[in-house]
């Protein structure tokens, strides 16, 4: 891999979970530390305030376990792919920007707060979520059912609109029942993920 290092000896490595995608933090690299981080599949750093090489946990334990190294359009920078133990950041926080590290499945991520967010409110007034959730589980798992049927009903037809409205209403009140039985999207990732070989 070509690495244009800047006049210092330095190329900046961006830190991400492999898993997640969150970045975690932002270290420097001489071409020792990357040469270090290949040997030992954990990342190394050259520390520019302690002027040597530094693995990320070696006090810690908080170790970046190597999974990719990616370079960038210019070669100037690194992108590096990590499986992380315990938090990355000095102060004991997941990422250096005080983030949780954890999976976001964009636009789901929002309906499950926004779900969670109306179960707890309570205005089953004023909130359709809250109203079928004061029901109990038994009306959750109903309506789920229900538009699983109607969902494979629309498969069977030629009207693609229909489908996948039907289709986006299963997949809300799925999430809606998750919620009821105390899961998440997570909980689904993690299962299927035990199941892959």
């Amino acid at each position: 891999m070509t690495i244009k290092y800047d006049s210092n000896g330095l190329v900046p490595a961006i830190i991400q979970d492999a898993t997640t995608a969150k970045v975690l933090m932002l270290g420097y690299m001489n071409e020792a530390s990357y040469q270090k981080t290949i040997e030992t599949n954990k990342v190394t750093f050259f520390s520019r305030s302690k002027q040597r090489l530094w693995t990320k946990g070696e006090e810690s334990g908080n170790f970046l376990n190597l999974v990719s190294i990616k370079n960038d359009c210019d070669n100037d920078s690194l992108l590096i792919q990590v499986n992380p133990v315990g938090p990355t950041c000095h102060k004991g926080t997941d990422t250096c920007w005080a983030e949780e590290n954890a999976s976001s499945y964009g636009f789901f991520s929002t309906l499950e707060d926004v779900i969670a967010e109306r179960v707890a409110n309570k205005d089953t007034k004023k909130s359709y979520v809250a109203s079928l959730f004061a029901k109990g589980i038994n009306k959750v798992a109903q309506k789920v059912g229900e538009e699983a049927v109607e969902t494979v009903i629309e498969a069977m037809d030629n009207n693609d609109e229909l489908f996948l409205y039907e289709s986006a209403d299963l997949l809300f009140h799925y999430l809606m029942l998750l919620q009821a039985k105390g899961f998440t999207l997570k909980d689904i990732e993690a299962e299927l993920k035990g199941r892959h070989k």
